[in-house]
């Protein structure tokens, strides 16, 4: 079964990857990831400094998905910059995920990790779980005028995360923006932000920052993901490369995201529960899946969502 997928001209030998956030922080996480059946390797989410994030507990696995509020630890660009090219050994695609605290950071990122030539380039526009820093991904006027300042400083593909849209009104809005940008490819959802889980026996909240609150992640945040995923595919007829991100525990699960429109998946919750094993499974599970329905390969059922 053919599984590899190509991405604004980037060949990927699967279209499993890891999502920005799950594990994949320091050396020694990026390395694991190039080591596994990972289409990609995906980095942190970086920031002009190193940053140690929120205070522990942070994370909380669930039976229906995930709750963080990790609050973008990671090294710092600078370092990143050091260590893709030694990432670029692992033959796989390397996808660099810039973030940052405000608009200001961006281009000063973007220019230094372009430089560090990874595969591709992804702007975070959805980071949930900064205290005091909104979304910017909610703020389409923002949005446009940051994919704007960095669109210049980028010669690899470019591409955004978003946060979830619960509304027509802001897929169109967004969509519109990012058409005007040069946009190369989207990431699409981020956790859905400002959830709360209650442990009913300690009555109490799971994590430590912002009073508990944080984002939601893993299978409880599928359907949103999907729903995201086929408003962008729509919106673009079909010519917009997506990445589906959210709800993806099981080949089936990926499936029903490349029927939506997604080219490929990231895998965040299973991830972190599961490990780098994940990704051979989520593979063998897919293959099966796509075989039984009598597809030659992933790329091929892509978008085939049937509506009533």
């Amino acid at each position: 079964m053919d599984l590899t997928v190509t991405i604004a001209g980037v060949k990927f030998p699967a279209c499993f990857m890891n999502a920005s956030g799950a594990v994949c922080v320091t050396h020694e996480e990026l390395s694991a990831l190039g080591r596994s059946r990972s289409g990609a390797i995906v980095t942190k989410s970086m920031t002009v400094e190193a940053r140690q994030g929120n205070p522990l507990p942070r994370y909380y696995g669930f039976s229906g998905g995930s709750i963080n509020s990790m609050g973008l630890p990671n090294l710092g660009y600078r370092m990143y910059a050091e260590l893709i090219p030694q990432l670029k050994q692992f033959g796989k695609p390397v996808i660099a995920s810039v973030a940052g605290l405000c608009e200001d950071d961006f281009p000063a990122i973007a220019r230094a990790i372009n430089e560090a030539g990874p595969d591709l380039i992804e702007v975070n526009l959805s980071c949930p779980n900064i205290p005091g820093k909104p979304q910017i991904g909610y703020d389409a006027e923002a949005s446009e005028r940051l994919m704007k300042r960095v669109r210049p400083l980028i010669t690899v593909p470019m591409g955004v995360k978003l946060p979830p849209y619960f509304d027509p009104a802001h897929h169109q809005l967004m969509g519109e923006a990012i058409g005007h940008c040069g946009v190369d490819f989207l990431n699409l959802i981020n956790s859905v932000g400002n959830a709360l889980v209650v442990d009913p026996n300690e009555e109490a909240v799971v994590i430590k920052p912002k009073g508990g609150f944080g984002g939601l992640g893993g299978a409880i945040i599928k359907p949103i993901a999907l729903a995201n995923v086929r408003a962008f595919y729509k919106h673009f007829k079909g010519t917009m490369p997506i990445i589906g991100t959210g709800g993806v525990v099981s080949g089936l699960d990926a499936f029903e995201h490349l029927l939506c429109g997604a080219s490929a998946v990231q895998v965040g919750t299973a991830l972190v529960e599961e490990g780098v094993e994940v990704f051979a499974r989520l593979e063998k599970e897919l293959a099966a899946c796509l075989e039984r329905k009598g597809y030659k390969s992933a790329e091929e059922c892509r978008g085939r969502l049937k509506e009533l």
